[in-house]
This record gives structure tokens, C-alpha cells and sequence, in this order.
């Protein structure tokens, strides 16, 4: 009875479930890009990364301020093209998954199968529904995951960093050169950072250029800290200068933008707790009203009129969420 009784509301959840992993495959270069710090961080990493490699190879021009900028403009605008959207092998790598393309194709398709069955065998539903929840299953449940893993990494990446660097400061103070520096992080930092800096030690191994490994790691781990790190170390490699003040001046930066980040966290709180609130009030609203009288809100479900009604609203639901979502994220 329970089952019959919700049937339209949730063939309407799972058609909105379709509809929004289909929105999420298709905006989702737009959602992954930069932002406006990490495009900033990044004109400038070019800019300095070029300077480098001019003064390496023995050939310093002297360049207008306007022409600097314009190539690094360049520069930036053609790898912010490419890396709009990383690619899923890379997607991958970054958060630590040793899977191949096929292992996540299958993935999915294991998702889906099993979203079928259990949906076919609980819930009592029709193939159709079935079918339309699977494939929103096999699409959601798995970028979800990868991003998700992502993010986390990243976000540990951050914390430990500035760690990572005082080390770095306190070992070239004591007159240690800076590649037993970082041998010590590959050492004794902790996930992912030891990982990464493990990956930075191996190539330099192999007899790339220290500022040249260096640079790889904003591509590795594509953070606003590992670029800033990056531009560091390609600007004393240019023009010298006491690298242990400048990466303790680094340190300071990167430990104030966590304070800076922890200070927006709290004070968007209550603004992200309304968010939630108001976006999931009309669908707790529309459950407890079916629940309670469902003959009063069932024109919705078994009408043509009423099928546009909720196609338009959940429309422009998803319309208000974003906007919502757009206004409580803040970049710093």
C-alpha cells in the first residue's frame, strides 16, 4: 500500500535524479574551472616560469611590462582552455585512484546494474522507472565518488603543506642544500604530500631540472598553495635571494589563508544553513502532503497539466538552488 502510494512521487524523484545528472555532465567543465585566485596564480606561475627558463638557457631579454603580460595572458588563456576539464585518466591520478578508463566504465555499469535490482526487487517499481534510476545511478554515484576522494585530498594537501615548507625553511637555515629538504618531506610528511614530493625527488633523479620538477606539481595537485610554492622557487632560481625567508614568508601566507578561510566558513554558516533549509522545504512540504492527503496533491502526478506544473517547478527549484549555492560560496 505504502509502495502504490508513493509511486508517482518517486518516479517524479527519480526523473528529477535523471534530469540533474544530466545537467551535472554537461555543465561540469563550467563547475570544475578555476577560479579567479587560481587563474591570477597561474598568469603569474607562467609569467615567472618563463623569465626562468629565458635566464637558464643563457638568453635574458628585456622585456616591456605590457609584453610580459600579454604573453602570460596568452599563456594562461590556452591552458585554462585545456584544462578546463581534466581528463577522467587525470581525474584519476589526482585522487589517488590506480584505476584505468575501463575499471571506471565498469564501475558505472556495476552501479547501475545493481541500482536496477534493487530498485526492481525493494521498491516494486516499473522497468521503466527502474531503468531511468539506474542509468542517473551509474552517471551520479561514481563522478560523485571521484570528486568527492578529490576534493579531500586536496583539502589535506592544503593542511599539511605549510608544515611541509617550515621544514624546508628550517632545514636550509640549518645548511642543509634544498633537495635533502625535500627527501626529508618524502620521508616523513604526511599523505599526500609525501607522495607528492616523492614523485617531485624521482623525477629530479632522473635528471630534470629541480625548478623544472617543481613545476609539475601545480599540475599534479592543481592547489592555489602548490603554485604559490612553485612561482617561489622559479623566482629565486632566477634572480637568487635568501630562499629560507621567502618560503617563510610563504608559510605565513598559506597558515593566514586558513585563518581567512576558517573566519568565512563560520560567518557563511548560518547563511548555508538557510540555503539548505530553503531549498529542501518544498520537497519535505510536497512528501508530507502526499503522505497526509494524497487524493489533494495527486492532480500533480496524474495530469497532463499537472506534470508540467512540477517539470516547470522542479525547474525553477534547481534555478533557486543554484543561484542560492552561487551566492554562499565565496572565493578568497
Amino acid at each position: 500500500m505504502l509502495i502504490s502510494t508513493l509511486g508517482p512521487f518517486l518516479i517524479f524523484l527519480l526523473g528529477a535524479c535523471c534530469v540533474g545528472s544530466l545537467l551535472m555532465a554537461a555543465f561540469y567543465p563550467r563547475i570544475a574551472a578555476t577560479s579567479a585566485l587560481d587563474r591570477q596564480v597561474e598568469i603569474i606561475s607562467a609569467g615567472s616560469v618563463a623569465a626562468a627558463r629565458g635566464t637558464r638557457d643563457g638568453k635574458p631579454r628585456k622585456r616591456s611590462v605590457e609584453e610580459t603580460l600579454r604573453e602570460a595572458a596568452e599563456q594562461q588563456r590556452a591552458k585554462a582552455k585545456k584544462n578546463a576539464k581534466p581528463p577522467l585518466i587525470v581525474r584519476l591520478r589526482q585522487a589517488d585512484l590506480s584505476w584505468t578508463k575501463n575499471t571506471y566504465y565498469l564501475v558505472c555499469v556495476a552501479t547501475g546494474i545493481a541500482s536496477f535490482l534493487a530498485i526492481s526487487s525493494t521498491m516494486g517499481l516499473g522497468t521503466l522507472p527502474a531503468v531511468g534510476f539506474s542509468i542517473a545511478a551509474s552517471l551520479l554515484f561514481p563522478h560523485l565518488y571521484l570528486t568527492g576522494r578529490r576534493s579531500r585530498r586536496f583539502k589535506r594537501f592544503g593542511a599539511e603543506f605549510p608544515n611541509s615548507i617550515d621544514v624546508i625553511v628550517r632545514g636550509v637555515k640549518a645548511g642543509l642544500p634544498l633537495v635533502d629538504c625535500l627527501k626529508i618531506i618524502a620521508a616523513e610528511a604526511q599523505e599526500p604530500v609525501k607522495g607528492e614530493f616523492k614523485k617531485l625527488i624521482e623525477d629530479q633523479t632522473l635528471g630534470m631540472p629541480l625548478n623544472e620538477a617543481v613545476q609539475r606539481l601545480p599540475e599534479r595537485i592543481p592547489v592555489s598553495e602548490a603554485s604559490f610554492f612553485a612561482i617561489v622557487i622559479a623566482i629565486q632560481s632566477r634572480t637568487g635571494g635568501s630562499l629560507a625567508e621567502a618560503l617563510g614568508n610563504l608559510s605565513k601566507v598559506l597558515r593566514e589563508r586558513k585563518k581567512m578561510q576558517a573566519k568565512i566558513r563560520a560567518m557563511s554558516a548560518e547563511a548555508k544553513a538557510s540555503g539548505g533549509i530553503i531549498g529542501a522545504l518544498p520537497i519535505v512540504v510536497a512528501g508530507l502532503v502526499y503522505l497526509t492527503s494524497p487524493d489533494y496533491i495527486a492532480l500533480l502526478f496524474t495530469t497532463a497539466t499537472g506534470n508540467l506544473v512540477l517539470v516547470a517547478c522542479g525547474v525553477w527549484m534547481l534555478v533557486g538552488i543554484l543561484v542560492m549555492r552561487k551566492m554562499i560560496n565565496f572565493d578568497f
